[in-house]
């Protein structure tokens, strides 16, 4: 069995509404993730805590460079992590898409992975919540993104 796409295929999906969420909740989470650097700017203003000696010294000629943060490191990992589990999502979503997967499942678990990102940031970064909020954010978004995931490979498997 051998697929072969158009390209203008891509694009013209038969599901309008699918393809709109998947648009709109990876705009969020670009959004999301572009918020995170002026997060960590601020934390690092608050704490007095910056990476390079030119920019503890433009605050202050008497600051050192701080690299050991315990807030700044937060919201850096928060970041990473965003790095490491939204990129793949944007990814998967879109060959997901190709699937033609029922809308109401599609497009809740587009809205599942932009939540769960956020509030990923929200108990970890922003205002620290004890285990287990951090690790159900997480999953909720790691599920719908593996469950995608296995949907794909099941759809093209040749």
């Amino acid at each position: 069995m051998q697929i072969k796409f158009k390209m203008t295929s891509l694009f013209n999906t038969s599901n309008p509404d699918v393809y709109k969420a998947y648009v709109f909740w990876s705009a969020v989470l670009v959004a999301k993730i572009l918020l995170m650097a002026p997060l960590t700017a601020l934390q690092r203003f608050k704490n007095k805590a910056f990476a390079n000696p030119e920019d503890a010294s433009a605050v202050s000629k008497k600051l050192k460079p701080k690299l050991d943060d315990p807030d700044v490191e937060r919201v850096r990992r928060a970041h990473l992590n965003d790095l490491e589990n939204i990129l793949p999502f944007f990814v998967i979503g879109f060959l997901y898409l190709l699937t033609n997967p029922a809308p109401f499942l599609a497009i809740n678990l587009f809205r599942a992975v932009a939540v769960s990102r956020i509030l990923h940031t929200l108990v970890y970064a922003v205002v620290v919540v004890p285990q287990p909020a951090r690790f159900l954010a997480f999953m909720g978004g790691m599920v719908p993104t593996v469950y995608m995931t296995l949907q794909t490979i099941l759809y093209f498997m040749i």
